[in-house]
């Protein structure tokens, strides 16, 4: 089993994405990895002028709370969709040896527990894929 050095993140700071990156976080202290928290700017994020300032924030938040100061923790902003930019991550410059979402499960695909995103990454990712459930997801029915 190769190491794992870096573990990119989809990030957008939705509650799911926040679960998904503590769940990062959390592997990676030990591991000595890097985390890059991921954010896929859409042609709407474009249109609002989506503040990166706030994500990095929450970032920096999040990783504090998990007592990661020795992690290299950074957020990184690519334009396209979430899955393309998520994907190329494990290309340079990223270079991501595993990739980590969250499933939020309200995409196109109704009914589906994973959401589009998910779905797609997982068949076109080149590294190993963590799709981190949010506590909705694991709530008996």
């Amino acid at each position: 089993m190769t190491a794992i050095r870096t573990i990119a993140v989809g990030f957008d700071g939705s509650p799911d994405s926040e679960v998904a990156l503590a769940w990062a976080l959390d592997l990676a202290a030990p591991a000595g990895a890097r985390v890059v928290a991921v954010h896929a700017r859409g042609l709407l994020a474009r249109l609002e002028g989506w503040p990166t300032s706030a994500l990095e924030s929450t970032v920096r938040r999040l990783a504090e709370e998990h007592g990661v100061s020795g992690v290299d923790v950074s957020v990184r902003v690519e334009e396209g969709d979430a899955c393309s930019v998520l994907a190329r991550s494990s290309h340079p410059p990223v270079d991501a040896d595993l990739l980590v979402v969250g499933s939020r499960g309200e995409g196109k695909h109704p009914g589906l527990l994973l959401g589009s995103t998910s779905l797609e990454l997982a068949q076109r990712a080149e590294v190993a894929l963590v799709i981190v459930p949010c506590a909705r997801d694991l709530a008996s029915p």
